[in-house]
Formats: structure tokens, C-alpha cells, sequence
């Protein structure tokens, strides 16, 4: 860091000393911008890092809600607007336990860059609630659903933030919070992406973020390394959406996957994954990956012990520690690339580093959930209906020029290959240029 860079980073920490999540995003982030805020006088002069490490706004609400036994529940709901320079506020909803403060802002300020790479214009933003879907009926989390959208629907709209799903709201859960908003409004508008085909979704939305993983990680093998995703040995962390996806992708592009995982544990098959097998435990019955029939079954944190040339954590923020790194780089692999946000934690990063994996980040990696998502916002302003190739091919060639973006940026700083500084300063100067020009 320079003497900008670590005097807003310790502001942060002052300011912010019990989010851990947010703290590490914003200190990988300046490590990044130092050389940028040192060539553009500018950045100091108009209190560019000051500005984009603080929220636009961020909400906080209470839910409450009734169960099927007729008890009143309480949660806690949040939606952070982080940054509108470039275009509407834009990012997921994720349902979870762990979701904090923290982890919202950790999340939102990633959106930024996420989203300024994808080259559409669309802004930073999150949110999500501490609500567990787990083991709760359909009718539960609908009524959820409707009282989580009755608190946030008066801050979000078509041109001011749309959401989306993440962790633990997919298709059914999007489809309760837009009815809600629907009623509540009396519209019809893109306010909410992901949605089903029926009432104006993409095709290739379900599929986006994990192909983009791939189409990402093949153009990095492709460009950085010499080699393609066919043949290759892949471990996937996770089971949900975005690990399934990047799985189908990865075996598409002629890779097996040999290793899968939830948050009880692991399954590997040296034969491949049976993934229709996989899609039928996790989507059909709402199961657990143990059910996996054809493979060894290993419950606990311990995937990244498996042999594999390409790891793609796909499961949730820093699941990938330095022994988990240190275990990858001595089984021979290559490359990880994050399909999650912030998967893997800096002293992971700095082990695979070290040791000449090349890493690609999330922010770039698994953009192109909200590059279709944005292209979804495209389709209902238009009133049209894109095929799934026509989508898919976008999204391909929306995932390359993140590559080829983030290279650029990396080279232009002096920081040539270096794919996590490149995404970071790619993303950081679009928003950057926004903001001087808009006025303090």
C-alpha cells in the first residue's frame, strides 16, 4: 500500500473494527489500487477511495414472520447501496445464518468491481437476512418471503437497485419476493432477476454464474498457461447452483470432475461425478450430497485434500484456508479460480502464489451471474425474449473481455499476470472516472 491506500484502509478499520468479512475485502482491494491513486492525483483530490469504501446507504429492518405452528419468528433483514456510479444498485439476496453486516458489505463492496468488469452499466450492491430456508416448508418460506419484500420494496426499483438471488434464494424464493412487490406496487417491472421464464427471466440465467466459472477458467488455462479445460482433474466445492453449473460446464468442455461437496462433506468418484445424480439429490429432494450413491463419502471440511490439476471453490467466503492451499499445491494443481465470493482467504491466496498456481479472483470469475442477470434487465426493457444461445454466446464473450480487461489493467501497473490486482483495477477505474465526473 501507498500512504493514501493505508490511511483509508486503517479509517475503515477504525471505524468498522468488528466486520472481519468487509475489512478483508477492503484491505485486498487498496493492496490493488495503491499504484492507480499514485499516478492520478485526482483519486486524492476528489476522495475517491474515501467515498467508495463507505455505502451509499445501507438498511437494516426487522422480519417477522408466522410459522406452520403459528409462532411469530423475528429476523433481521439488510440491503446494502454501495455504489451507484456507473448505474442502478445491483446484487443478490442471500438467506443464511451467517448472513452480518459484515458479510453484506463485504459482498456489496465486491459487486462494485464485479459488476463495473462485466462492462454493462449497472452498480454495487447486497443484501440478504440471518433466515435459515433449511428444513422449512414451501408455505414458510413464502410467508417469509412476502414479509422480507413488505420492509425492503419502498428502497428498490427497476432504475434504482435490483436484486437477485444468492445463498439459499433461488427460483422459488425469487418468484415469492417479485408476487410480493407486485402486489405491493401495483407494477410490472424488472425489479428482481433470476426470475422464472414465465413471468420475464433469461434463459441461461440458472446456468450463468457457473458456465462463466468456466468459460472464465478456460480462457485463463488458454491464455496463461497453454492448455485447455479437456482432460483436466477438477475439484468443485459445493452443491447448489453455481457449483452444479460449473460442473456441467466443466464436463461439457471435456474436464471430470471428480470431487463435490455440501456442508456436511465430501464425495469423490475417480470416474466422474455422476452429476445427474447430483442434480436430483440437491434439486429434486432437497438432500444431502452423503446420499450420493457410486462414490466414498468423507463428512467434514477436507475436499481440497483431493488430487485434482484445477480446484473451483464454488461453496461460500473463505472455505479455502492456507493447510487447504498448502494441500492443493503439494497434489500437483495448477490453477483455482473462486466460483463463490472471496472463497479463499489471503493466506491461501498468498500460499498458492507463492507456489506459481495461478489464481483467478470471484470478482471476476464468477461474474457472469450478474452479467446475465443484467442482460435479463435488457430483455424486460425491451419487452423481448433472447435465445439461450444467443445469451450463452454474450455471456462467453462477456467473460473474455474480463480477462482480457483485468490483464490489461494488471500490465499497465506493472503488475503483468497478476489477475486479482488486474480485476480490481479494471473495475476500480471505470467507477473511479464516474465519480469525478458526477461531482462530490
Amino acid at each position: 500500500m501507498n500512504e493514501l491506500t493505508t490511511r483509508v484502509y486503517q479509517s475503515v478499520a477504525h471505524k468498522y473494527p468488528h466486520e472481519p468479512e468487509f475489512l478483508q475485502a477492503t484491505k485486498e482491494v487498496l493492496e490493488s489500487l495503491a499504484p492507480v491513486a499514485a499516478q492520478d492525483p485526482r483519486i486524492e483530490q476528489y476522495g475517491v477511495l474515501e467515498r467508495l469504501v463507505e455505502p451509499e446507504r445501507m438498511i437494516s429492518f426487522r422480519i417477522s414472520w408466522v410459522d406452520d405452528a403459528g409462532r411469530v419468528q423475528v429476523n433481521r433483514g439488510y440491503r446494502v447501496q454501495f455504489s451507484s456510479a456507473i448505474g442502478p444498485y445491483k446484487g443478490g439476496i442471500r438467506f443464511d445464518p451467517s448472513v452480518t453486516p459484515s458479510v453484506v458489505k463485504f459482498l456489496g463492496f465486491e459487486q462494485i468491481f464485479k459488476n463495473s468488469l462485466t462492462g454493462l452499466p449497472l452498480g454495487g450492491g447486497k443484501g440478504g437476512s440471518d433466515f435459515d430456508p433449511k428444513g422449512k416448508s414451501d408455505h414458510e418460506i413464502m410467508r417469509f418471503c412476502q414479509a422480507f419484500m413488505t420492509e425492503l420494496y419502498r428502497h428498490i426499483g427497476p432504475f434504482t437497485d435490483v436484486p437477485a438471488g444468492d445463498i439459499g434464494v433461488g427460483a422459488r424464493e425469487v418468484g415469492y419476493l417479485f408476487g410480493q412487490y407486485k402486489r405491493l406496487r401495483n407494477e410490472f417491472t424488472g425489479v428482481l432477476t433470476g426470475k422464472g421464464l414465465s413471468y420475464g427471466g433469461s434463459l441461461a440465467r440458472t446456468e450463468a454464474t457457473g458456465y462463466g466459472v468456466c468459460y472464465y477458467a478456460n480462457a485463463v488455462m488458454q491464455t496463461l498457461l497453454g492448455e485447455d479445460f479437456a482432460g483436466q482433474t477438477i475439484a468443485v466445492s459445493g452443491s447448489g447452483n453455481v457449483a452444479v453449473f460449473t460442473a456441467e460446464k466443466a464436463i461439457a468442455l471435456g474436464a471430470k470432475v471428480i470431487a463435490m461437496s455440501d456442508s456436511g462433506g465430501y464425495v469423490v468418484d475417480e470416474r466422474g461425478i455422476d452429476l445427474e445424480q447430483i442434480k436430483e439429490i440437491k434439486f429434486g429432494r432437497r438432500g444431502r450430497i452423503s446420499q450420493y450413491k457410486g462414490g466414498k463419502y468423507t463428512a467434514g471440511h477436507g475436499i481440497w485434500g483431493t488430487k485434482c490439476s484445477v480446484a473451483l471453490p464454488c461453496a461460500t467466503q473463505n472455505e479455502l484456508n492456507e493447510s487447504d492451499a498448502k494441500l492443493l499445491v503439494k497434489n500437483g494443481c495448477k490453477l483455482v479460480v473462486e466460483g463463490a465470493n472471496m472463497p479463499a482467504t489471503p493466506e491461501a491466496i498468498a500460499v498458492l502464489r507463492k507456489s506459481g498456481v495461478t489464481f483467478g479472483p470471484g470478482k471476476a470469475a464468477n461474474a457472469g451471474g450478474v452479467a446475465v442477470s443484467g442482460l435479463e434487465m435488457s430483455q424486460n426493457s425491451l419487452r423481448l425474449s433472447w435465445s439461450f444461445e444467443e445469451v450463452d454466446q454474450r455471456l462467453q464473450t462477456i467473460m473474455k473481455n474480463i480477462l482480457d480487461s483485468s490483464l490489461a489493467a494488471a500490465e499497465k501497473y506493472g503488475r503483468k499476470g497478476d489477475l486479482v490486482a488486474g480485476a480490481n483495477i479494471a473495475g476500480f477505474e471505470k467507477v473511479a472516472e464516474a465519480m469525478i465526473a458526477q461531482g462530490v
